[in-house]
């Protein structure tokens, strides 16, 4: 049985210290005091509707709102929560949500509980972070319409100058976003992050851009999350793992597979070297392979255009980079190509056989060693991919709660 909490105190809630990461606290039937970076100490209520688990409801400050108080709030949101009903309106009414909405602190806990507690894990965990790490020390006691273009810069300048362009990005568009629903609400006249144009907080490098794990985990998370076909999710999934092109994966026949032996067998009229190039395929790949045929209605194609588009044929090329665009993620400035050396990188990085990594890639390598051979290297580039493929599963289980494939972990 999962240990009862121990009931919190006046005492003990005053020596909770901040940590360099946000903790909570529970104080017991779904009651949490959560403790930020910045030290201050907010109470949330946490409850399962409908045999889900939902956003957290956002009480108040300590000590603004007391013990008993928080207490007794919960108390009454269970109540609600009995009848089948969500308690986020009466904690709005509680926190006065729509009379005191002054400062940016207050209106980014409404606009967080009305715009991005429904979102994905991944996207309210980057957004709460950016809020309490950079934003609320910096201008959350402000008045909503006071913030100017010069507090955004600042905030964005003061990230970079910790060596985070990307994250001062990411904190530029959470204000952009945030001020957007304000002037939609007549809350504010102007968006102060509107005028900072993106290029010149961070610049894109796609041609050296390498996903860390945890943009990897947040990808695919935010990927399994969206409202694309199933197919092209898996299909994502797969480019990722299996490390080749995405013409090679558009473009695979069913008749490639030898699901027994675990190899694909890519002929070379589709290769870019036109040498046949084999795929170690890792226990994840064959499930995922598997799910797609299962539900495919072509004999020939492993990613055929819908039913009625036309003759027995592969998706259009552009049909993943449309489903990545399209994308709510907070990871910026990747592209389908990244993922094969996003993958090269890590695996160089774990020290693997830098042979074995280029032939997994279907590269080609200079010399004697290069000399091509299909067998070449099999055993370390069967043990790469399946190494590569659990690496990535770690990454995903980062905080996933969608569907993700029906595979399960290699011993």
């Amino acid at each position: 049985m999962p240990k009862a909490a121990v009931p919190l105190n006046d005492t003990r809630i005053k020596a909770l210290k901040p940590k360099a990461k946000r903790y909570s606290v529970s104080d017991g039937a779904g009651l949490t005091l959560e403790i930020m970076t910045s030290g201050a100490k907010i109470w949330r209520y946490r409850y399962t509707l409908h045999g889900d688990q939902q956003p957290v409801v956002t009480i108040g400050d300590y000590p603004a709102v007391g013990l008993q108080d928080a207490r007794e709030r919960r108390r009454r949101y269970a109540e609600v929560v009995a009848a089948g009903i969500s308690p986020i309106a009466d904690a709005k009414k509680d926190r006065g949500a729509a009379k005191t909405l002054n400062s940016v602190r207050e209106f980014a806990d409404y606009w967080y509980q009305a715009e991005i507690a429904s979102k994905s894990e991944s996207y309210r965990n980057t957004t709460r972070r950016q809020l309490d790490k950079d934003i609320f020390p910096a201008i959350g006691n402000k008045a909503l319409s006071d913030v100017t273009a010069g507090d955004v810069l600042a905030i964005c300048d003061r990230i970079k100058g910790r060596g985070s362009p990307q994250s001062a990005l990411v904190t530029r568009n959470v204000i952009k976003r945030m001020y957007e629903y304000a002037v939609s609400r007549q809350l504010a006249t102007i968006n102060p992050a509107q005028q900072l144009v993106a290029r010149f907080i961070a610049t894109p490098q796609s041609r050296t851009r390498v996903l860390t794990p945890d943009e990897i985990g947040s990808v695919l998370r935010t990927v399994y999350a969206s409202n694309m076909a199933r197919p092209s999710k898996l299909a994502l999934h797969l480019l990722v793992i299996t490390m080749v092109r995405k013409s090679e994966l558009i473009e695979a026949e069913w008749s490639e597979f030898d699901f027994d032996a675990g190899i694909w067998r890519i002929p070379a009229e589709r290769m870019k070297k036109d040498r046949e190039h084999w795929v170690h395929l890792s226990s994840q790949a064959v499930a995922l392979f598997t799910e797609l045929r299962e539900m495919s209605h072509s004999a020939r194609y492993v990613l055929p255009m819908r039913r009625g588009y036309g003759d027995d044929r592969p998706i259009a090329k552009s049909t993943l980079n449309a489903a990545v665009k399209a994308m709510n993620s907070d990871v910026q400035h990747f592209v389908i190509h990244d993922f094969r050396r996003t993958a090269s990188t890590h695996l160089h990085e774990m020290g693997l056989s830098s042979d074995a990594i280029e032939k997994a890639l279907a590269h080609s390598i200079k010399g004697i060693k290069g000399v091509y051979n299909r067998a070449e290297y099999a055993a370390e580039r069967r043990k790469i991919l399946q190494l590569w493929a659990d690496f990535v599963d770690a990454q995903i289980e980062g905080g996933r709660k969608v569907v993700i494939g029906n595979f399960g972990k290699v011993a």
